[in-house]
């Protein structure tokens, strides 16, 4: 599991963005890729799986 940040996450559209603590990149999160309900600021861990643009992040947990 990879650990970072909720930059982004707007919960009446349902999506948001991930930053990875480790190398700073940003992933798109979707809100079926939620396990715990999530604000911005909050730690968080998560995994990757390949969308249809690119890496999303998934299981999304509060750390």
């Amino acid at each position: 599991m990879k650990q970072g940040k909720i930059k982004f996450f707007n919960e009446s559209k349902g999506y948001g963005f991930v930053v990875d603590d480790e190398d700073s990149k940003e992933y798109f999160l979707h809100i079926s890729g939620l396990v715990d309900q999530v604000k911005e600021g909050d730690a968080v861990t998560f995994d990757l799986k390949e969308g249809k643009k690119g890496l999303n992040a998934v299981d999304v947990k509060q750390a």
